[in-house]
């Protein structure tokens, strides 16, 4: 093998990190080839992270309906397990972003990945239906295969949740519109009809599945829904975070002090003096 140039070594170099999202030289920033002094004042954050994810300016619609998929993500109480952890780190002595760090940590598959799971199923339905299938029947045949669980479906909390009728109406302003073509919102209420069917109590969507539907309408692929969500719970995460930093407690566990947690081990007894 020939020994390469210092010119190659040195483009061997720069190829090592490239990059489609920023160029950055001496006095110099673009975004996906933006300005970022023509971006500055112009272009609101979920139209900065449409640009970073996929590489061009929204539409107006898009955004706004990006944006709007984000703010009820931003927080569900200190007993979230995301925020719980956040409040306890600080408690523990860590800096804010060392408890928001932790606390995304856990946006996992079980907390935090059930709108990308959903997303899933969603692409799932509409690959397999095409254009022309029943979305009821298939989507049956696909929750079939997935098990009892449906992520996107049913709330431990709330027999309803109150978010999703705003959002729901809100995608069917974008369908009117034109700014989405409301295949997505059709497969997520084939899912809700077919998990009525038979019931004695209904499994209606809850955030995951309507987010999912608006991320799949606007064409974002599943683990950037997942995504998407850390970023909105981030601000929860923040917040909590920043809250508990002004209380000034130390070391909070889970539960206050005086209640105790169930020993299940076996009643106290003594070390034998013989162990051979």
């Amino acid at each position: 093998m020939s020994e390469k140039t210092a010119e190659e070594k040195v483009q061997a170099a720069s190829d090592w990190w490239s990059t489609g999202i920023i160029d950055i030289h001496p006095g110099k920033i673009a975004i996906r080839g933006y300005p970022i002094q023509e971006l500055i004042g112009k272009v609101r954050f979920p139209e900065m992270i449409w640009l970073m994810l996929r590489g061009d300016l929204p539409t107006r619609g898009q955004a706004d309906l990006l944006e709007a998929a984000m703010v009820p993500g931003v927080d569900h109480g200190p007993q979230a397990p995301s925020i719980a952890i956040a409040r306890m780190s600080v408690t523990c002595g860590l800096p804010v972003n060392g408890a928001m760090a932790s606390a995304v940590n856990v946006l996992d598959d079980i907390h935090g990945g059930a709108g990308q799971q959903c997303m899933g199923i969603y692409y799932e339905i509409d690959a397999e239906a095409g254009p022309d299938g029943d979305l009821v029947k298939t989507a049956a045949a696909v929750l079939a295969r997935h098990g009892k669980i449906v992520p996107g479906f049913g709330h431990r909390f709330h027999p309803i949740d109150p978010r999703v009728e705003p959002l729901f109406a809100l995608v069917d302003k974008a369908v009117r519109e034109g700014t989405v073509k409301g295949r997505y919102a059709a497969i997520g209420r084939a899912v809700e009809t077919v998990l009525k069917e038979g019931k004695k109590r209904p499994i209606p969507m809850n955030i995951d599945g309507i987010t999912a539907v608006i991320f799949c309408e606007l064409g974002f692929e599943p683990e950037l829904g997942r995504g998407i969500f850390a970023l909105s719970r981030s601000v929860g995460i923040l917040a909590h975070a920043w809250e508990q930093k002004q209380m000034g407690a130390r070391i909070k566990g889970p539960l206050p002090k005086e209640i105790p947690y169930t020993y299940t081990g076996p009643a106290q007894r003594a070390v034998p003096d013989n162990r051979s």
